[in-house]
């Protein structure tokens, strides 16, 4: 479906992006002319990219690529010295020009804010660095953080890189099975957690679920427990490290000197089959991946203000950090939900500390828009220059709600998507061309993508498998002791091929569509569909605020589109209001992708960033083996789910 366009650069805007900037060296003003460059030369072009985002190295890599192990292996950056911690903070914070520039606003749930300039953040990182390192930490130990968005979350992760040690981030939500999970399956040896954080005004008590986890991971020798909420309630162990005590008095610690291809975080993804994914990531890849994307891609730089919604234990939330701090802007950690204590607490952020760059999901998009465009306008988001969204495929009326009212018509959105595997994006909506509603307009620098039939042919125009044919920096080294799976999950298909597993439509000008993940698509009498499409259709009815689709089993089709949808309070379920619906998506997609039935429940299953999983749906209304569930934010509404009349 071909979409109008609806942001352009003007030219003032374009000629002053990094990304143009670099482009102009090489003589280019055609993005698609810079992109095959990037792709013909790939390690002469990762070479540029790392002194474009101003990497310091303590010994100069001896070769950008090797690939001596095979492309599903690659080298970066061969024989330097580095450590993520030096790019990060250090630097900056032993800069006199930039030492008292603020590193970090972080904004809690009751509202109380805290500002780190990178001088004082350099001072806490050390001092828990030295605390750690007399502790018995020590270089490639592996620690896992369960953890809230709170400051001591930042200042542990970079405390562990700077001694040389990996941090596992856990996402908050978590309960205890999925925190031992995967504490097991990395085989830390400490766990840093906190005594309870703040969520909609209560108590969340984390370090309970903390110490059911630990009871199952004899691998644990020490936790380490900061006081978020001040709670003494819960249980002490010999084990037991309090934060306070574990702080040095030291004005300054020395930052480990790192292999570029060390480790430095171990992040779980959830896989289908129950047992988590290990992406396993080095100084050199995530952090400058991220820091690319950001800097490069997104137009970050020193001045901006860069707040992404997300959770540590997500990928986005490295990504904030590395991203932000990597080109020495300011970022943002918020412990609350958008719409708490009033719907407009997001844009209060954006408004009270001139955020210039801000990420958010589609889904919360469609439940902001349930309030009102009155809780966006009341507030001055002048200082927006980008709105970054990732996670799900958008569906077009809540794209240009959030264009019309938040980007006043005139903000880029920067459509995202790539993985935890990736370190960052594969598609964006880069800053020199325009941009349509729910698309891509653009395969990041670096990134040789392509969309392929069954037999790996290129196809234009239709859905097809995407793929990546050259290994780019920020690839996960394998998954952590299971480089089998890794093979076996992304090289398996075609020969020296990374098969991502989604869906993607190129269309003749060069736009891309995500239609869903490969497991999700749909296939309707041999005919693939993917669910976004049909969900874009059911959130066109005005009674509808949010839609997931999945497909069941029929014995002549093969499958058929579910529909499960929640209303606009305004709206009551009923047989009328569903026929209504099935019968827009029969206008619109034809009789043969028509949704076979539909459900109105209370809510979807959802992850703590607002992404839908369909997964979870096909899975709780089918009655079939759940595999990994704990990445969702409100697992009750599987129960409901369950309760529903298959077919």
């Amino acid at each position: 479906m071909k979409r109008a366009i609806q942001w352009v650069p003007t030219p003032e805007f374009k000629e002053s992006t990094r990304l143009f900037q670099w482009m102009k060296e090489h003589r280019m003003t055609d993005y698609d002319k810079f992109h095959q460059y990037s792709l013909e030369n790939i390690s002469h072009f990762w070479g540029e990219a790392e002194e474009k985002l101003g990497i310091e190295w303590y010994e100069k890599y001896e070769k950008v690529l090797d690939l001596s192990q095979g492309t599903a292996f690659p080298e970066w950056y061969t024989d330097g010295k580095m450590n993520v911690v030096h790019n990060a903070l250090d630097k900056w914070a032993k800069n006199p020009e930039t030492a008292n520039k603020q590193a970090l606003i972080w904004e809690g749930d009751d509202g109380t804010c805290i500002k780190y300039t990178f001088k004082d953040l350099h001072q806490k990182v050390c001092e828990i660095a030295a605390g750690l390192h007399d502790l018995g930490i020590q270089r490639g130990d592996v620690i896992t953080l369960y953890l809230p968005m709170i400051p001591e979350t930042l200042i542990a992760m970079l405390a562990i890189s700077k001694i040389g040690a990996i941090f596992s981030p856990a996402f908050s939500g978590y309960k205890a099975d999925a925190v031992a999970k995967r504490i097991q399956a990395s085989g830390a040896r400490y766990l840093i957690t906190a005594d309870g954080f703040y969520r909609r005004g209560k108590k969340i008590d984390m370090k309970k679920e903390a110490d059911l986890a630990v009871n199952h991971c004899p691998s644990i020798e020490k936790v380490i427990v900061v006081h978020r909420t001040g709670e003494m309630n819960h249980d002490t162990f010999s084990r037991d490290v309090d934060w306070k005590n574990l702080k040095k008095n030291v004005s300054d610690f020395k930052t480990e000197v790192t292999d570029s291809n060390d480790p430095f975080m171990i992040i779980y993804t959830s896989g289908t089959t129950g047992k988590p994914k290990g992406a396993l990531h080095t100084h050199s890849g995530f952090p400058i991946k991220a820091a690319f994307d950001a800097g490069i891609c997104m137009d970050v730089k020193q001045e901006d203000c860069f707040f992404w919604y997300t959770d540590m234990g997500w990928m986005m939330g490295p990504f904030l950090v590395y991203g932000g701090l990597i080109n020495g802007a300011t970022i943002v950690m918020f412990e609350g939900t958008p719409d708490f204590p009033n719907p407009d607490q997001l844009w209060q952020i954006v408004d009270h500390h001139r955020v210039t760059h801000l990420g958010i999901s589609p889904t919360l998009v469609r439940s902001m828009m349930r309030f009102g465009s009155q809780w966006i306008t009341k507030h001055d988001l002048s200082s927006l220059r980008l709105i970054g969204s990732t996670g799900e495929p958008w569906n077009p009326e809540p794209w240009e709600w959030l264009y019309k009212y938040a980007g006043n018509g005139n903000i880029p959105i920067f459509n995202y998507s790539g993985g935890t595997e990736i370190s960052g994006g594969i598609f964006g909506n880069v800053l020199v061309k325009p941009i349509t509603p729910i698309t891509f307009n653009a395969a990041l620098p670096g990134m040789d993508v392509g969309v392929v039939d069954s037999e790996g042919k290129e196809i234009l125009g239709d859905v097809g498998e995407l793929v990546l044919r050259q290994p780019w920096v920020g690839m996960t080294r394998g998954f952590y002791k299971d480089n089998e799976r890794y093979e076996e999950t992304y090289w398996s298909r075609f020969p020296n091929t990374w098969v991502h597993g989604d869906w993607v439509i190129k269309d003749n000008k060069g736009y891309y569509t995500i239609t869903g993940r490969s497991d999700d698509t749909l296939n309707v009498a041999g005919k693939r569909l993917g669910p976004a499409e049909i969900e874009s259709v059911i959130v066109e009815h005005e009674a509808v605020i949010e839609a997931g689709v999945i497909g069941v089993p029929h014995e002549v089709k093969g499958e058929v589109p579910i529909g499960f949808s929640v209303l606009h309070p305004d709206f009551k379920p009923t047989e009328e209001l569903k026929q209504e619906i099935i019968e827009l998506t029969s206008q619109k997609l034809g009789k043969a992708f028509a949704l076979k039935n539909l459900f109105f429940v209370s809510d979807l299953p959802k992850t703590r960033n607002a992404k839908v999983m369909r997964r979870a749906i096909k899975t709780a209304f089918l009655h079939l083996e759940a595999g990994d569930m704990s990445a969702l934010e409100n697992a009750h509404v599987l129960e409901e789910i369950k309760g529903l009349q298959v077919l």
